[in-house]
């Protein structure tokens, strides 16, 4: 937190607050402590701007979920081409709002295409820390290699967010992929209390405060205010953002009506949308809905289609006669996996994927969602059976994903997923009972944060059944670092020494790559 001079701070004030001798007030008690302490972000590079983030926040984890902040707070925004602000290259004010528990969005545009910016946010007399962000290409060249990383389930209470530093420390990355599971909304009870770090120190979230107080301790870590500063983000959300396992509009629990589980629902994602850099203008609708898949192209290089795999699912599959719709083992021959009116995406969210992949130019198409793709059968004491919360539980519309990349022409597609724990690399087809077919796609599947991964041994004796699975490993915390160019996509799978150490170090675990013109892995 940096003291502005005080001329800075009287143009500021004067230019800020006219006629406002309250807020003046509330800005001074503010400024005995730190407004920014939630730190700054960015989001949605475009190749004229991106949105830039903070929340004014003096008491991030406040009770009633507002940080401390109960009144409107003007704010200042600038954006340099330079960290000291010596060319500042746009700027204006903003307003922190209580109704959005202060949290600040700001839609920059007006900026020069693939270059990086600074950015900074002014408030009581204080200057926010510097973030740091790209602006895309233009959609109508070609441009050189882009570095990205992406990252998912990050559970506070079962380690520290040590691989979120070396996210940051990767100085040649211009974004940042999170794909799902930024917060969890449970808090550890039983057994699970063996496994804990760090206490949450909250109840389960249930309310939007509840689910705001989750936001505002993830981002009291250091690490994760770093990589946040460090390169924009792009991020889509999965289950624990709102409840383990729910689907669509259903709760994990079958006694919980869809009217009952709805209110929790719309907290959960108006949390999220507080609290991410997203374009809110698009995002958080005038009706109350929420649109989170959206579309982001990189120069002629890399189309970006980031999808919502949870809003929009069918119901649980194979829950008839359980006391539960969470996911479950259930056996390969249960109707629902093959039901073509069961959906994943959600039928209007499906034809705005395959219309895009239909008139995409980018030269690579990446899916940018929350789970594993490719089937992973495994030996049952009644025979085969499978997990039913991935696609696995939607299998005809698995096959209605492969066969538009198959029908649209569609150049390199390349899958990326989180949730599951550990890493993948997988070759996606259309007949997975066909291992000698071609491979239509890659897939990546990122291991977690912090999270526990599944059961190692049994995957492991399952692979031999799954020859499209190329690659797994469930022993490791880490993330995906990503290089892509015109002829390649080079993928490495970034494993921490030791979850429980803020200080772990990292390496290469694994490293897989994708040649051009050629579907699968390499």
């Amino acid at each position: 937190m940096t003291v502005l001079p005080s001329l800075d701070r009287r143009r500021f004030v004067a230019g800020a607050l006219i006629g406002a001798p309250a807020l003046l007030i509330h800005g001074r008690a503010l400024a005995a402590r730190d407004p920014f302490a939630q730190g700054v972000a960015s989001g949605e590079p475009v190749p004229d701007g991106f949105v830039i983030w903070t929340r004014i926040a003096p008491d991030p984890l406040a009770a009633d979920g507002l940080g401390g902040n109960a009144a409107v707070m003007p704010v200042r925004w600038e954006v340099a081409t330079d960290d000291r602000f010596r060319r500042i290259v746009a700027q204006g004010d903003a307003v922190a709002r209580p109704e959005l528990a202060s949290a600040v969005h700001v839609e920059v545009s007006g900026l020069r295409p693939e270059r990086p910016y600074f950015y900074r946010f002014l408030a009581s007399g204080l200057s926010s820390p510097t973030g740091k962000a790209w602006t895309a290409p233009r959609e109508d060249t070609a441009t050189g290699p882009l570095r990205f990383t992406a990252a998912t389930c990050s559970h506070w209470e079962l380690g520290y967010f040590a691989a979120y530093r070396h996210m940051a420390a990767e100085t040649d990355s211009r974004l940042t992929l999170f794909l799902g599971d930024y917060i969890y909304e449970s808090t550890a009870t039983g057994q699970r209390l063996k496994q804990m770090v760090r206490s949450y120190g909250m109840p389960p979230a249930l309310t939007l405060a509840d689910y705001r107080r989750r936001y505002a301790l993830h981002r009291t870590d250091p690490d994760l205010r770093a990589l946040h500063a460090a390169a924009a983000c792009v991020a889509t959300w999965d289950d624990h953002e709102v409840e383990d396992d729910y689907s669509g509009i259903w709760a994990a629990d079958p006694a919980v009506t869809p009217a009952a589980f709805a209110a929790r629902r719309t907290a959960a994602y108006r949390a999220f949308c507080e609290n991410m850099p997203v374009r809110l203008s698009r995002v958080m609708r005038a009706d109350g809905s929420f649109r989170l898949n959206r579309r982001l192209r990189w120069g002629r290089l890399a189309q970006f289609d980031i999808l919502d795999g949870r809003q929009f699912r069918s119901p649980g599959a194979c829950t008839t006669g359980l006391p539960t719709a969470r996911g479950h083992m259930a056996p390969v021959g249960c109707a629902d996996l093959e039901d073509p009116s069961r959906t994943y995406l959600g039928f209007e969210q499906e034809r705005w994927l395959y219309d895009g992949w239909a008139n995409s130019p980018a030269r690579w198409n990446l899916a940018v969602q929350n789970l594993l793709i490719a089937p992973l059968t495994v030996e049952g004491p009644d025979g085969p059976m499978i997990w039913t919360d991935t696609w696995n539980g939607f299998g005809a519309a698995r096959r209605r994903l492969i066969d538009a990349m198959i029908v649209t022409g569609l150049s390199n597609p390349v899958t990326l997923a989180g949730d599951y724990h550990s890493f993948w690399c997988n070759d996606l087809r259309r007949d997975f009972s066909r291992p000698t077919d071609p491979a239509v796609a890659a897939e990546f599947v990122v291991s977690s944060i912090t999270s526990t991964g599944p059961p190692d041994q049994g995957i492991k004796a399952a692979l031999p059944a799954n020859p499209h699975i190329r690659y797994f490993d469930a022993a490791h915390r880490g993330y995906l670092s990503v290089d892509l160019s015109r002829d390649r996509m080079d993928t490495r799978c970034m494993a921490i020494s030791d979850r429980t150490d803020r200080q772990a170090t990292v390496r290469v675990l694994h490293a897989q790559s994708v040649e051009a013109g050629r579907p699968g892995l390499a």
